[in-house]
């Protein structure tokens, strides 16, 4: 298995440094047309689209702008929706083609703006894989793809070696929009557009209440207040922390990423990952995996854990979560077993009552968004423009009224589901899986069979 011995634990992210030019908190009372609360790709796409639109607009934000999720995860811009497809196929069969134009729409807008804003986010439009370690995680597979293909989503099916991924997997279906990048460095690019814009940013200024009434909405930090007009909540999964909130509107999940030490190009190509493609297991909590180009390998989640109670706390991985992601790992690449594990980060994500993203509003001046559900990098930053363009016209984007929530109500379905009793035995229902489904036979099968001069058959 993998070292941990000597791995690095990061309350941070382990894509980039945090900024040293933090903004000064809120230290007078203000005015402004919208007030934008939460930092984060949510947060800073709304506040950069109200500025293009001339819109008067602060953006607090309690630690620093990119502080959160969006900077820690494993970087995969994603074009379909998170969450179990199939699933969501049941539940929402009528609508699947609006919510796929929708997330395909979310990955374009986030390389549209990488590309007008002029990011060095190392991004690769290398699409991302729903691979699989098993034939039945294989027959998954193309269920998925049928059931995307029907809705029009841009998808393709193919072995490992038609898709470029890793010997030691199957074969799977790419998300042929969407790819790869260095999250971190997204986060600080936008944050750099964001404090170059009109917008007053303030940080290391943590919300107390917000309060409808008195001829619009008060903003309260403590010892000072902003008086706005409308309110947007961009704060997923930090949302529950004020009495404003819908009621079950987000259920706050940690994810763990780590990445390995340094590997050599030599032992990387030897892997067989052409495609550079971002890899998603068919788990039931998924395991992800992608190259990055520092050659290293970032890899996480496959456990997932639930807060408690709000407020959430700021906290380091879990050593025994980052040591059965190290064996997830050598078990997925039984080459690189002896390749230590470097670093390891995590974030606090929002799932959702309804597993689609959402938004909608608390009377006509509070905004709501929470669109993760583990693709958070393009549904996030993409529902967030969408509200600025609902805020500054008043006219609702189409893709926006696919999600649009008008009564915020939400039920107890995922809470329930997504509870610690669930998530064990999903957790274990893997682990038993992969004891009996061959997924370690195919892995070193498929590397020796490779290392031969073929291509294992799927």
């Amino acid at each position: 298995m993998s070292s941990t011995a000597n791995t690095t634990y990061t309350t941070f992210t382990g894509w980039v440094d945090p900024p040293t030019d933090i903004r000064p908190p809120l230290t007078e009372n203000f005015t402004c047309s919208v007030a934008v609360i939460g930092g984060g790709l949510a947060g800073m796409a709304t506040a950069l689209r109200l500025a293009e639109r001339g819109v008067d607009t602060v953006l607090l934000e309690s630690d620093f702008c990119g502080h959160g999720a969006g900077s820690r995860n494993a970087g995969q811009l994603a074009s379909a929706p998170g969450g179990d497809i199939q699933l969501l196929n049941l539940l929402y069969r009528k609508g699947m083609p609006a919510i796929i134009r929708l997330t395909e729409n979310a990955a374009g807008h986030v390389e549209s703006m990488i590309e007008k804003l002029g990011i060095d986010c190392d991004y690769e439009a290398v699409g991302n894989v729903f691979a699989a370690v098993s034939r039945g995680q294989l027959g998954r597979t193309r269920r998925i793809a049928k059931i995307l293909r029907r809705a029009g989503a841009h998808v393709e099916e193919g072995t490992a070696r038609e898709l470029g991924i890793p010997h030691g997997f199957l074969g799977g279906m790419r998300e042929i929009k969407g790819g790869i990048m260095n999250p971190g460095k997204l986060l600080r690019g936008l944050r750099s557009a964001v404090l170059a814009s009109t917008v007053r940013v303030f940080e290391q200024s943590k919300i107390v209440d917000v309060v409808r009434g008195n001829g619009g909405v008060t903003v309260e930090t403590p010892g000072r207040v902003i008086l706005a007009q409308k309110v947007v909540l961009a704060t997923n999964a930090y949302a529950g922390e004020w009495d404003i909130t819908p009621k079950r509107l987000s259920s706050p999940m940690w994810v763990t990423e780590v990445e390995t030490e340094p590997i050599s190009p030599q032992r990387l190509a030897a892997l067989g990952w052409t495609s550079r493609s971002g890899l998603i297991t068919q788990h039931n909590i998924m395991e992800n995996y992608r190259l990055t180009a520092r050659n290293t390998i970032v890899f996480g989640v496959r456990q997932i854990e639930r807060a408690a109670s709000y407020p959430l706390p700021e906290r380091h991985p879990d050593p025994a979560v980052v040591a059965d992601l190290a064996k997830a790992f050598a078990r997925r690449f039984p080459p690189l077993a002896d390749v230590a594990i470097d670093r390891a980060w995590g974030g606090w994500i929002g799932i959702t009552s309804t597993w689609l993203p959402v938004a909608g509003t608390v009377g006509d001046d509070v905004y709501y968004s929470l669109a993760c559900n583990g693709h958070g990098l393009a549904q996030a930053t993409y529902v967030g423009a969408l509200i600025a363009d609902r805020i500054a016209t008043g006219i609702t984007p189409d893709d926006l009224r696919t999600i649009w929530v008008d009564e915020p109500k939400f039920g107890h379905a995922v809470p329930m589901i997504m509870g610690r009793i669930g998530l064990r035995a999903a957790w274990t229902a893997d682990r038993f899986n992969d004891m009996i489904n061959g997924s370690k036979r195919h892995a070193r099968e498929g590397f020796a069979t490779a290392a031969r001069g073929f291509t294992a058959p799927a």
